[in-house]
């Protein structure tokens, strides 16, 4: 019984070593995707808690849609390059959030159905540009991404895109969270509320920038947002929330590179699904408000 135990117990964990660890520890494109993919978390996920508080999450959706083609005038001119696609993308991200920021101001049109408009003339302009010169496959790799394909380049624009990210806000933080609460006021008294606003605008260009080399235009936005609403099923507190939703964005993308490497399955869409079960079971266990915790008598919430 002794010996039967102990095979047992090995064979656990080599089975626990072949699903979660040799294909990072075997393949070098594994632990390239996964390094990626925690600079991402890092970034993306403290932006996604801010545009949740903002309620500029669909804003992002808009935005990530709108580097198109930026993106697609990059690889027209220079192929699969990443610095020249990603300072594209940039380009153009800042141009259609300022542009439908100045549209809603001086005219009827509203914020919203403005960025709309310019995202989809955006999406289309870029999908256009890149079938001009690229194939299907480069198209699927523009709005999808690869990730696990990363390189040397595109893992050091990952890691300066966190570096700045986590650096700006730590700069901005206190007016950009007064902004966010009660912007009438930090104008009246003058404050720099409006610049951190506009910095905070180009964090998240920047970030969703990054996240096209990894997820694709259409996904970049997914590993920000998704993070973000199931870390406010864990936590109240802006610090908190910030931390729970790193935590899961890293999760989400370990699970996501583990299904799509077993399964051989996409892996961009693999993390999005991650995050997106993780929200999920955050909805409805979450002690911050989840459904199975409002449902239980006060008492037992209190305690």
């Amino acid at each position: 019984m002794p010996r039967r135990g102990a095979n047992a117990r090995r064979f656990d964990l080599m089975f626990l070593y072949d699903w979660l660890l040799a294909p990072f520890v075997e393949f070098s494109f594994m632990r390239r995707a996964l390094a990626g993919c925690i600079a991402l978390s890092f970034s993306a996920a403290p932006i996604g808690v801010f545009m949740m508080l903002r309620r500029m999450s669909l804003m992002g959706d808009a935005i990530a849609h709108a580097i198109l083609p930026g993106v697609a005038v990059g690889f027209l001119l220079f192929g699969l390059e990443i610095l020249p696609m990603s300072i594209g993308g940039m380009i153009a991200g800042l141009v259609v959030a300022l542009a439908a920021g100045l549209v809603a101001r001086g005219t009827a049109l509203k914020e919203d159905a403005s960025l709309a408009a310019f995202y989809l003339i955006s999406l289309s302009l870029g999908v256009l540009i890149v079938s001009l010169k690229g194939s299907s496959v480069d198209l699927m790799h523009v709005l999808f991404g690869t990730v696990l394909a990363l390189n040397d380049e595109a893992l050091i624009v990952l890691g300066a895109v966190a570096t700045i990210t986590m650096g700006g806000l730590a700069v901005i933080l206190r007016p950009l969270i007064a902004e966010f609460v009660d912007p009438g006021f930090l104008a009246a008294v003058r404050g720099p509320g409006a610049l951190a606003y506009l910095v905070f605008l180009m964090l998240v260009v920047l970030n969703l920038v990054a996240g096209f080399q990894a997820l694709g235009t259409l996904l970049a936005v997914g590993i920000m947002v998704l993070p973000a609403v199931a870390a406010r099923f864990w936590q109240r507190r802006l610090s908190g929330m910030i931390v729970a939703a790193i935590v899961v964005a890293i999760l989400s993308c370990i699970a996501g590179l583990l299904i799509s490497y077993h399964w051989r399955l996409a892996s961009g869409p693999c993390i999005t699904l991650a995050a997106g079960a993780i929200y999920l079971g955050s909805l409805l266990a979450g002690p911050a408000g989840g459904i199975i915790w409002q449902m239980l008598p006060h008492k037992h919430r209190a305690a």
